[in-house]
């Protein structure tokens, strides 16, 4: 993937330092209902790897199950849907590369049901003067990795989240203002149409 200039990491994090500081720590109840009522959404955003690479795209998420990474620098996709994901890179094999959804920590977010309060999810929970973080894992199987979620409060909302990996490789998504209000298309999310559509 081509690597951006490192400018684009200070824009990417400056939605979270210019943001005004907030009063106390969002409770794990509260984030867990703006989780689960967020059933659509669309955003900008930045992806920073863990060697460096920075991407940029739009995002479309649509629960359960379902998110969208469109890449503006080449025609790299990732989808989910059906507890899949896919990942279709435009220099490899037409078909993509496939992981169970749910040995992957975006599951935690993309869950029918979300419940930060389950037993031995959330293994962290701080806040920083500005933003909430959450560390989450599956609780029955740790193993899988872990996600970082940051949020920001008034309203509440999702601003970033580091994935990391059962190797414990991370990446980093930062997010521009999520749009809750998009109607979104389940034919966005289709693994099988993609192939298709590639194939041609």
């Amino acid at each position: 993937m081509k690597r951006l200039s490192s400018s684009l990491v200070a824009a990417a994090t400056l939605c979270l330092t210019a943001l005004p500081a907030f009063a106390e720590q969002i409770p794990l109840n509260r984030l867990s209902t703006y989780l689960q009522d967020l059933k659509t959404a669309q955003a900008a955003f930045t992806q920073i790897s863990d060697d460096g690479t920075i991407m940029t795209g739009q995002l479309m998420l649509k629960r359960p199950w379902k998110i969208r990474f469109e890449y503006d620098q080449d025609d790299t996709l990732v989808l989910a849907e059906a507890r899949a994901v896919a990942i279709f890179d435009p220099r490899g094999n037409p078909q993509p590369e496939t992981y169970p959804l749910g040995k992957t920590p975006l599951k935690l977010i993309l869950d029918r049901n979300i419940d930060l309060g389950r037993a031995n999810m959330v293994v962290g929970h701080s806040y920083d003067g500005t933003s909430t973080s959450v560390l989450a894992q599956d609780p029955e199987h740790p193993e899988y990795g872990t996600i970082e979620l940051v949020f920001t409060d008034n309203p509440v909302q999702l601003r970033q989240w580091v994935v990391r990996d059962e190797g414990g490789s991370a990446t980093t998504v930062v997010l521009g203002e999520l749009d809750g209000t998009v109607t979104l298309s389940n034919r966005l999310f289709d693994i099988g149409e993609e192939k298709q559509r590639r194939s041609r």
